[in-house]
């Protein structure tokens, strides 16, 4: 017994579509972006120029360019730990908010800010374990091209200190607003006003 299901369209006239194309379009607003998205992108579009590369000169040309893939992972590890920057700024990293349906708000907005405090803690430990051990390897180099890694891992270092500055830039916001993303996600998402 196999039911088919009918799809119902409405007919459109030409003129419904016409006016589509009459609406105005909406304002582009970039004043959401920070300068490390856009580093973030500019490190992305290199990253997709290596691995072009690297596709074009191993299944076009035959003869495969060996630095196109270290290039595109070092690549790969800027936009990582440079967008993961602009997820601070934007609280767009995971999170657990379910603890904070079921305990008092006064309760919650302490743990919210404990929560605030310790990821700018964790990002600032983690900014100085980088950067000690960027002492330790600032001689090695890269296996396919004679360039120091220790570049690599100072942009790592200096994206661990700007989720620091940007975690507190977050637990300020927090402060003044009077809740975070923890107490009250729906404010944030767009599904709750304000």
């Amino acid at each position: 017994m196999s039911r088919e299901t009918v799809e119902t369209h409405m007919p459109v006239s030409s003129e419904e579509i016409a006016r589509t194309f009459e609406e105005a379009e909406a304002p582009v607003d970039l004043s959401g972006h920070g300068l490390e998205d856009w580093v973030t992108l500019a490190i992305f579009w290199m990253m997709c120029g290596a691995v072009f590369l690297q596709f074009f000169t191993r299944y076009v040309l035959n003869n495969s360019f060996a630095w196109t893939e270290e290039i595109a992972i070092y690549c790969l590890v800027a936009v990582v730990f440079l967008g993961s920057v602009g997820c601070v700024r934007q609280t767009r990293h995971i999170h657990v908010d379910f603890l904070y349906r079921m305990i008092s708000p006064p309760a919650g907005r302490v743990m919210a800010t404990l929560v605030d405090i310790a990821r700018i803690v964790v990002f600032a430990y983690l900014a100085l374990l980088v950067w000690r051990y960027s002492a330790l390897i600032h001689d090695e180099r890269m296996t396919t091209i004679d360039f120091p890694k220790s570049p690599v891992f100072l942009l790592v270092f200096a994206s661990f200190v700007l989720m620091a500055l940007r975690g507190v830039q977050v637990l300020i916001a927090n402060i003044r607003r009077g809740y975070s993303v923890l107490e009250r996600p729906g404010a944030f998402d767009g599904s709750q006003e304000g």
